[in-house]
């Protein structure tokens, strides 16, 4: 399965795309981004790319997101669910995907309480952060079958 174009509106929406680096908000440094929300050891203070580079490397972590979420998921998805979890590893790491609630319920084939998990991981460094609700909001919301502007409107209206 790939992301589809309501995925991709979503994660585009809440990365938004910086042609600098810059460092986390939650703790002014590591890790550094850049790009639609790309981060690595070659991300740095000072980084500067083109807006193709930038949109060549989305692709690129997009396919490794999507793989995560093919390869820990051992039931049936929507679009709109995949394309939900996508996002949700896209923003924090498949590491924290593989272990949690979330994808046991989903494995579980409790999609309804899948879809309550999302509104927990909107902390960074401890603290809840806007940003982080209201894209949980609108990744729950492409997960219950929204198009991606619908999500992106529930979300921006959740914080």
């Amino acid at each position: 399965m790939r992301t589809s174009q309501n995925g991709i509106a979503v994660l585009k929406y809440f990365e938004n795309c910086s042609l600098s680096a810059y460092p986390d908000p939650a703790t002014g440094g590591a890790p550094w981004t850049i790009g639609w929300g790309h981060t690595g050891p070659e991300v740095a203070k000072g980084l500067v790319w083109t807006q193709a580079k930038a949109d060549a490397q989305l692709l690129t972590d997009l396919a490794e997101r999507e793989m995560a979420v093919s390869c820990a998921v051992t039931t049936g998805l929507s679009q709109g669910q995949f394309d939900a979890l996508v996002d949700f590893v896209y923003n924090l790491g498949a590491g924290n995907f593989e272990g949690s609630t979330l994808l046991k319920l989903i494995n579980a084939s409790d999609m309804a309480g899948a879809a309550g998990q999302f509104a927990r991981w909107n902390k960074a460094a401890g603290k809840p952060m806007r940003g982080l609700t209201r894209r949980r909001a609108a990744e729950a919301a492409l997960f219950a079958g929204k198009t991606g502007t619908q999500a992106v409107a529930i979300g921006v209206a959740s914080a």
